[in-house]
């Protein structure tokens, strides 16, 4: 645990506000003005501190929030813990951060999946397909990979932005790791065109599932 205390490190957040960098974050649905380099080497200093950790996040502020996400200790919360934080991600940034660096790492990961995964909430069901989808392709033991594909066959489509999204990479990673199940995961990417026109910058693999599943598949065979 570090000697910063929740005052100042509110102060070396303000000290990275930036407008411009706001003005740009702000288009993408974040309310933030910080540079996330800079972030995290604020964060780098603090390193672990899990009661410091809390304090930021209990501020409902992004700044803090995010920095909150970098120092905490994801094994130390508890599921209703994990269950409350997860709804109050409204903002991309912390949302694409507790699923990654919270969500994914604590112990009670599966758990929290299975939790998840049918709640009426949309961001609550994107972080449990986002789990899902790290399971597919990490630890596929145990998962019903064709219920899986019927889910997404049935749902994707017309799923919200949040769900959608990480619906779309459980396809591609079952398409990716599972060959039997290749032809079925690009038949229904090509069927049902979700992303298929999604902007990708040159030199990137697009999200589209037939394309993604194609290029992981091209790289892993060298």
């Amino acid at each position: 645990m570090s000697d910063v205390t929740l005052d100042q490190a509110l102060g070396e957040l303000a000290d990275l506000e930036d407008p411009k960098m706001r003005a740009a974050n702000e288009k993408r649905g974040d309310d933030h003005g910080m540079n996330l380099g800079r972030l995290r080497a604020v964060a780098k200093k603090i390193k672990t501190d899990q009661p410091l950790a809390q304090e930021l996040w209990a501020t409902g502020e992004t700044p803090a929030r995010l920095l909150a996400l970098l120092i905490c200790k994801p094994r130390d919360f508890s599921a209703d813990e994990l269950d409350a934080m997860l709804r109050e991600t409204d903002r991309p940034k912390v949302n694409d951060w507790f699923v990654n660096y919270v969500a994914k790492k604590t112990p009670l990961a599966e758990e929290m999946r299975v939790r998840w995964f049918d709640d009426a909430d949309p961001t609550v069901a994107a972080a449990a397909w986002a789990l899902t989808a790290a399971r597919v392709a990490k630890d596929p033991e145990g998962l019903d990979l064709e219920d899986l594909l019927d889910r997404i066959e049935a749902q994707m489509k017309d799923a919200p932005a949040r769900p959608q999204w990480s619906m779309n990479e459980t396809l591609a990673q079952i398409g990716t790791h599972h060959p039997r199940l290749r032809e079925r995961a690009l038949a229904i990417g090509n069927r049902l065109q979700v992303l298929a026109d999604y902007p990708t910058a040159p030199g990137c693999t697009s999200p589209f599932a037939p394309i993604w599943i194609g290029e992981m598949v091209r790289r892993a065979e060298g």
